[in-house]
Parts: structure tokens; C-alpha cells; sequence
């Protein structure tokens, strides 16, 4: 095990230690990628990583075992078709070391619901509860090798999204321009995540999806884009328009700066997330916009794009240190154009820093 995934074990342990939890039990998902660097084939067949104070150990079908190996030293119980998992399982637990009696068990939330029915019917009495003061809590604070891997993300980004509305042309369709910037992620090394191009009336669709309508002129352009690259994803929206701005364009863009810079002010150690999202929202609201702004300010992003924290109206997590996390607040106009502008920013150093290095201006294209 690598030293960075060493340091991630041990403070998992510190963790369970002072949340009194007695077994993490991870399922395939970007929880294992996070904590053993080990992502395997995922079906109907159970495999998890089980740790506790004193060992940690994967329970894994046999067929996958000597793929897996590649990638963890940890130690395997393997199972075949023809036994099933049951006896193995059994055995993992044995080598936990765990107490039989009423333990504190922490599942995954994103593993299959089989799965985490199979180990609680081996731990009857067991108290559970999901990942987000263990393991959630951990990946919630990006350690310096995480934020070196999202800023390089971040920073291609910047220049796909340059380039593609600098490529913008008459008659191009928003499938085009998602092909262009899919293109020049794949030749600098990156895979794309996710690509949203919205031409005029589109973009008022917060989750519009990518099609056949043409570019003209005096169309607005949202592009909400975001590469993987070295395993760390980038997410970014920014916005122009093509050869003449819509009516009152200008006027929304500037409401929505705004409220992204009264956002990025707000965010610091110790501020809670809801704060945060009023503070967007504020701003859009005295503007006489409350109503357009359909969704929350932002979301967390780390190996996944979507995780915690979550910037809502409702949230009550206290912002620390390396946390990661958008800003993206928006108007949309029904049947005119939508308006919305992202960063991410990470808590460092006692303030909200951003990823990206790309102005929030609107782009004249054309």
C-alpha cells in the first residue's frame, strides 16, 4: 500500500475511533478507488472491503482475485460461483476481530442493497449508518496531491472551453460543439465527464440535453463542461453569446457574477453551507430574479463529480479546510436564454480559491 493510501487507512481508523465505529464496509464504488486504489469489476456478485481497527481485508469473487491483485496487497477471501459468499464473508469478519454483539457498522451508500443485506444478516444487532462522518467526512477534505490532480483537470478545461468558443460558426449544431471539446480532451490525455452546450432558448433548461439546434446570430451560449484526467474530474459553466447579445443579456450576467463573487466571499472554515447558498441567492433575489434561480448553489466534487458537501438552503455542514465544492448560480428565462456561471473553489489557507483561470466575462463569439 502506498503512502498516501496508508495515510488514508490510518485516518480512517482515527476516525472510526472517534466516532465510535467498530467496521467501514466499502462496496465497488469511488469510496474503494478513494481509500485502496482498487476499483473492480462490479456485478451481482458481492465483494467488499471490510476494515476495522486491527485489519482490513476484501471479500471478492474468485475469478476477479488475480486482477485484483495488481492493485492492493491487502488480503482477499475469495468465493466461487458454485459456494457462494457466504463462508467467506463469515471468515472476513473472523479476521475483523469485531465484536459479534451489537456493532457499529458504517456501509457504503452506494453499494448494491444485496450486498449490505448479506453482511447485516451476518451481524444481527448491528447499529448502522452510511459513510458521511467516516469516510465521507475524509474524502470531503482534499489533501494536497488531490487539489495539484483538480487544478491540472481545471486548468485543460479552461482551454477546451476557450477553444470551442473560439471555434463557434453559423449553422454548428450544440452536438458539434460538444464533439469539438470531447476532441481536444481526448488529445491532451483527458476523457470527457459530462458536456452540456445550450444555443439561446435552450439554456434556460438547467439540465438541457445536448442536441440538433443550430447556432445564430444573437443567440446566448452556455457551456457546462468537465474533463477526467489523472482520475479527477473539473466542472465549469461559463456563458456568451454569438455575434450580438439577447435583450438585457448583460444586465443577468452581471446579477449572476455577482452572486457568485457574494458566494465565494461567504465560503470560508467555519461558515455553514447554507450560508453560503443565501448569500447566491440573495443577490439574484433584490435583483427581482428569486424566482429563476431553480436550483441549489453548488455541490461537492472530488473523484466524483457529485459528492459532498452540498451547497443548499438546507444544509448545516460547517465548511472546513480542502473542502471542494461549486458555485453556480443561475437565471433562466423561459423561452429567452439561462444564465448561469461556475466555479469550483476549494477552502484553502482561510478562503475560497478558485480552480479555474478562465475570466467569467461573457465570450462576444463570432
Amino acid at each position: 500500500m502506498n503512502s498516501t493510501l496508508t495515510t488514508r487507512m490510518a485516518n480512517l481508523r482515527r476516525r472510526m475511533a472517534e466516532t465510535s465505529t467498530d467496521l467501514v464496509a466499502i462496496g465497488p464504488s469511488s469510496h474503494m478507488r478513494w481509500l485502496a486504489d482498487l476499483s473492480p469489476h462490479g456485478d451481482e456478485r458481492p465483494v467488499m472491503l471490510l476494515v476495522s481497527q486491527t485489519y482490513a481485508g476484501f471479500l471478492m469473487p474468485a475469478l476477479n482475485v488475480d486482477s485484483s491483485r495488481q492493485h492492493t496487497d491487502l488480503p482477499f477471501f475469495p468465493w466461487a460461483d458454485a459456494e457462494g459468499p457466504s463462508a467467506a464473508l463469515e471468515q472476513l469478519i473472523e479476521a475483523t476481530g469485531i465484536s459479534r454483539e451489537n456493532p457499529s457498522v458504517v456501509l457504503d451508500e452506494t453499494m448494491r442493497a444485496d450486498f449490505a443485506l448479506l453482511l447485516l444478516d451476518a451481524l444481527p444487532g448491528a447499529k448502522r449508518r452510511f459513510t458521511q462522518d467516516t469516510v465521507g467526512y475524509l474524502r470531503s477534505r482534499k489533501d494536497e496531491a488531490e487539489y495539484k490532480l483538480i487544478k491540472a483537470a481545471h486548468l485543460l478545461n479552461d482551454r477546451a472551453v476557450t477553444a470551442a468558443f473560439a471555434a463557434l460558426k453559423p449553422g454548428m449544431t450544440e452536438v458539434e460543439v460538444a464533439e469539438f471539446i470531447g476532441e481536444f480532451y481526448k488529445a491532451n490525455g483527458a476523457t470527457t465527464e459530462f458536456c452540456s452546450v445550450c444555443f439561446g432558448p435552450n439554456g434556460a433548461f438547467p439540465h438541457h440535453h445536448t442536441g440538433s439546434t443550430q447556432l445564430k446570430a444573437g443567440d446566448a451560449v452556455l457551456i457546462d463542461t468537465g474533463c477526467r484526467l489523472d482520475g479527477y474530474p473539473s466542472d465549469m459553466t461559463r456563458m456568451g453569446y454569438f455575434q450580438s447579445a439577447p435583450e438585457g443579456y448583460g444586465q443577468i450576467h452581471s446579477i449572476i457574477d455577482r452572486a457568485v463573487e457574494a458566494a465565494i466571499a461567504a465560503a470560508k472554515p467555519g461558515a455553514v453551507a447554507s450560508d453560503v447558498d443565501k448569500a447566491a441567492r440573495d443577490v439574484i433575489t433584490a435583483a427581482g430574479y428569486g424566482p429563476n434561480f431553480l436550483h441549489r448553489t453548488g455541490h461537492g466534487l472530488g473523484i466524483d463529480v457529485h459528492e459532498a458537501p452540498y451547497i443548499t438552503g438546507t444544509s448545516e455542514t460547517v465548511l472546513d479546510e480542502g473542502m471542494v465544492f461549486s458555485i453556480e448560480p443561475g437565471i433562466y428565462l423561459q423561452g429567452k436564454f439561462g444564465l448561469r456561471l461556475e466555479e469550483i473553489v476549494i477552502i484553502r489557507n482561510g478562503k475560497a480559491e478558485i480552480f479555474s483561470e478562465m475570466p467569467r466575462t461573457a465570450v462576444a463569439a463570432g
